[in-house]
C-alpha cells in the first residue's frame, strides 16, 4: 500500500496517468474489491473519508485510548484482518480522509472518470483533489433510517448505529441504562454489545415480528450461519436479562434536560399504536434506528438506475458482474441492497475480478471456480437479505406516533404540524414542495435524517421518498468548488493491457 499522505502532497501533474480503478469506500465491499483488482494487476486508488480502512462496520478505537483488543467488539474480524494485511502489503494507493463529493466523466476526450474529493490531509485545511480512473467501483455503504416521535430530540437519544460507533471508536456508552428500539437485526447486535460493555439494557423494542422470516424457510436453511448469529445474540441478551418486546415501539421520550424514561406501545400490523397499551420504562438513554438506507447520491448523480427493495428503500440495479446501468461504473455491498458484511465481501471481490477481466482482456477469469463460488454465495446471501428487508419493512401507521409539535426536521426545527399544514393548506404532495414551503431538509444533513418522514407525511402514506439526484453528495466549501480547475490530479500509472476491450494503454 502506498502512503496516502505523500500521495496527496505531490504537486499537480497535468498529464498524470489515470488509475485503472477508483474504489470509493473502504468498508468490507470496497476493501475486497480494491484488493482483488490489485492482486490481478490493476492500478487501484481506494478513497475513503476515514483515517483507517473498515468503514462503519469495522470502526477502530482512537489510538490515544490504547485499546488492546479492538477485535473483541467486532464479528468476523479475521476476514477484515486478512484484507487489511493484503492492503498493507499490496500496491493499492489508499487515500485516507478523502471525502468524495461527485464523480463525472473526465473532459479530456478519453473514456475516463474524474472522482472529485476534498481532503483534510494538510493540518485540517480542506483541499480539492481529483482522481482520474478508467473504472469506478462504488462501495458507499449506508446511513440509518430515522422515524421521529415526540421527544426524539432530547439529549440521550442516539442512533442505534451511533451507539455502536460510540462504543467501537470511543469505548464509551451513551448511558448506563439504555433502551434499544426500532426495527431490524442491527438492534440485537447493538443491545448485545452495550450489555457486554456494562450497560443495563431494560428492553430491546422491535416494531416488527420475527415470524416473517419463517415464510421463507429455504432462504433460512441456506444461511445457517445467520441463524447461528441470531441465536448468539439471543443467548447474550438472555444472559444479560435483556427483555425483548416485539410488535412494539417507543412512541414518546420523557425528560427535561435529557432522557429519563420512554413510553413503549404495542403496535398493530401496520405499526399503528394500540390504545391503552403504553408502558413507561425508566432509562437514561435511548438507542433507536429503523433500518438502513443505501447511500446512493454518487450513483444517482451519474444516472444509475435504481430499484425498490421489499423494505421500501432504493438500491442500484446491478448485473451479474456488479455493473450498474452506466458502463464503467460498478457497485458492491449495501449500494445493491442492505445485506451485511459477508455479502459485501462477496460482491466486492466479484466486482474486482469482473473489472480486471474486462480491463485486462481476460474473460477466462470469470469462468474459474472462485467466481462460481462467489456467484453461489451472492445468490444465497441476497435471498436472505430480501427476507430480512421484507420482515422489517416499516408499516404505514408509524406516522400515528407523531403529534403536531414533534420536530421532524431537526436541523431546521420544522414540526410535523408545519409539514401537515404545508400538505393540507398549501397542497404540497411531495418532499421537494414541503422543503420549499417549510425548509424541511435544508439543513446540514440535507434530508438524510428527515427525508423519509417528510416524504411520508407529504404523500399521506408510508411510502418512502424516491432517490434524489444531487450534484454534491457531501457539503463542499465554495472555495473548493472555485478551485476545481486547479485541483491536484493523482494517478497511479496505467497497466499495460494487451487485448483489452477498450484498447487504452500507455
Amino acid at each position: 500500500m502506498r502512503d496516502s499522505a505523500s500521495e496527496t502532497a505531490r504537486p499537480h501533474r497535468a498529464h498524470e496517468a489515470p488509475y485503472d480503478l477508483a474504489v470509493i469506500g473502504a468498508g468490507p465491499a470496497g476493501l475486497a474489491g480494491a484488493v482483488a483488482a490489485a492482486d490481478l494487476g490493476l492500478s487501484v486508488a481506494l478513497l475513503d473519508s476515514a483515517p483507517q480502512p473498515g468503514g462503519q462496520y469495522y470502526r477502530h478505537p482512537e489510538p490515544a485510548l490504547g485499546a488492546t483488543r479492538p477485535e473483541a467488539l467486532h464479528h468476523d474480524w479475521s476476514a477484515f484482518a486478512d484484507l487489511r494485511r493484503r492492503l498493507d502489503a499490496g500496491s493499492v494507493v489508499h487515500l485516507t480522509r478523502h471525502h468524495v463529493w461527485t464523480v463525472v466523466r473526465d473532459d479530456d476526450g478519453e473514456d475516463l472518470w474524474a472522482v472529485h474529493a476534498v481532503t483534510e490531509a494538510d493540518e485540517g485545511e480542506e483541499r480539492p483533489v481529483r482522481v482520474r480512473a478508467r473504472t469506478v467501483l462504488l462501495a458507499t455503504g449506508t446511513y440509518e433510517r430515522h422515524l421521529p416521535f415526540p421527544g426524539w430530540t432530547l439529549p440521550g437519544v442516539v442512533a442505534a448505529g451511533g451507539a455502536q460507533a460510540m462504543l467501537k471508536s470511543g469505548l464509551v456508552l451513551p448511558g448506563s441504562r439504555v433502551v434499544v428500539a426500532g426495527s431490524g437485526p442491527l438492534l440485537l447486535a447493538v443491545a448485545a454489545s452495550l450489555a457486554a460493555a456494562g450497560a443495563r439494557v431494560p428492553a430491546v423494542v422491535e416494531a416488527s415480528g420475527y415470524l416473517a422470516y419463517a415464510r421463507s424457510p429455504r432462504a433460512l436453511l441456506a444461511n445457517p450461519h445467520k441463524l447461528l448469529e441470531g441465536a448468539a445474540h439471543g443467548a447474550a441478551l438472555l444472559r444479560h436479562r435483556v427483555r425483548p418486546l416485539v410488535r412494539s415501539a417507543v412512541t414518546r421520550v420523557h425528560g427535561t434536560d435529557r432522557v429519563e424514561a420512554v413510553t413503549v406501545s404495542r403496535l398493530d400490523r401496520d405499526w399503528r399504536p394500540l390504545p391503552g397499551t403504553g408502558r413507561r420504562i425508566a432509562c437514561d438513554a435511548l438507542a433507536v434506528g429503523h433500518g438502513l438506507v443505501p447511500q446512493l447520491e454518487l450513483a444517482t448523480g451519474l444516472g444509475c438506475a435504481t430499484r425498490r427493495t421489499p423494505d421500501g428503500t432504493h438500491t442500484l440495479v446491478l448485473n451479474a458482474l456488479q455493473g450498474t446501468s452506466v458502463p464503467g461504473v460498478h457497485a458492491a455491498g449495501e449500494a445493491g441492497g442492505v445485506g451485511g458484511a459477508q455479502l459485501a465481501y462477496t460482491e466486492g471481490e466479484m466486482a474486482g475480478i469482473a473489472i480486471a477481466a474486462r480491463l485486462l482482456g481476460r474473460p477466462a477469469l470469470l469462468g474459474g471456480p472462485r467466481v462460481r463460488d462467489l456467484r453461489r454465495r451472492r445468490r444465497r446471501l441476497r435471498a436472505f437479505a430480501d427476507v430480512m428487508a421484507y420482515a422489517h419493512a416499516p408499516g404505514e401507521g408509524w406516522t400515528r406516533w407523531l403529534d403536531d409539535a414533534t420536530d421532524v426536521c431537526r436541523c431546521e426545527e420544522v414540526t410535523a404540524g408545519s409539514v401537515r399544514e404545508a400538505v393540507g393548506d398549501y397542497g404540497a404532495r411531495d418532499a421537494r414542495t414541503v422543503k420549499l414551503l417549510t425548509r424541511a431538509g435544508m439543513g446540514w444533513c440535507q434530508g438524510r435524517v428527515c427525508g423519509t418522514a417528510v416524504a411520508c407525511l407529504a404523500a399521506g402514506t408510508g411510502q418512502p421518498p424516491s432517490p434524489e439526484r444531487r450534484p454534491l453528495s457531501v457539503p463542499v466549501p465554495l472555495g473548493v468548488l472555485a478551485a476545481v480547475d486547479a485541483e491536484p490530479c493523482t494517478g497511479g500509472g496505467r497497466t499495460q493491457h494487451p487485448g483489452a476491450e477498450d484498447g487504452h494503454a500507455d
